[in-house]
């Protein structure tokens, strides 16, 4: 086999490197929902209704998180296979720990809420690209925009931002106008990050 076709041939993620890809990402992403629970942000998708449920119960968002998910497995195993599903729920209940362990280290007095938004949904949109690139993600609507683009029939990025803009304006009635634009411009913001960095074709691993 010639050095280009050996080139041409994609090499798996090891299970360490997945591993690795877990705790990295899903670090990042309970980071950046810490930033946005402090200033009382929103963002969209299954973390969107977690903040409207947190925020309307006052019950930890790391429940509502873990328990929205639960649905979309079904779809996960079906259609994108066992693997995808274990890496996928070991992240989600990553995402669900890690947001109720970062308070125990750091407490955020004061912060600007469009810095929050904004800067919340860089780190998450980082880390669902590190998750994404380890063939998971982080369930609900990461997994059907997943499945959507393995089909050819929308990017991923692109159907999450649609979802994410009527999550965020469902959440009109619960936050403040300042707080609703500056949610909208970090949900647009994370999800330019998934579209632009998130391309099957040019990442085999």
């Amino acid at each position: 086999m010639s050095s280009q076709q050996m080139a041409a041939v994609p090499l798996t993620h090891r299970i360490y490197e997945d591993l690795f890809a877990i705790v990295i990402g899903t670090s990042m992403v309970s980071f950046g929902v810490i930033l946005l629970k402090q200033a009382g942000a929103l963002t969209g998708s299954i973390a969107g209704l977690a903040f409207l449920l947190h925020y309307l119960t006052h019950t930890a968002f790391g429940v509502f998180f873990f328990l929205l998910n639960l649905p979309f497995y079904y779809l996960a195993i079906r259609r994108m296979g066992w693997p995808f599903t274990i890496k996928t729920f070991t992240a989600v209940a990553s995402v669900s720990v890690f947001s109720e362990w970062h308070p125990l280290f750091i407490h955020i007095d004061l912060i600007n809420p469009f810095y929050a938004a904004i800067f919340g949904n860089v780190l998450m949109g980082v880390g669902f690209i590190v998750l994404f690139r380890h063939k998971m993600s982080l369930g609900g609507i990461n997994v059907l925009a997943l499945y959507l683009q393995e089909k050819g029939l929308i990017k991923a990025g692109k159907l999450q931002m649609l979802i994410d803009t009527l999550v965020l304006f469902a959440s009109f009635f619960i936050v403040d106008m300042q707080m609703l634009i500056a949610s909208l411009i970090g949900a647009f913001i994370m999800n330019m990050i998934i579209t632009i960095n998130h391309r099957p074709e040019r990442y085999l691993g």
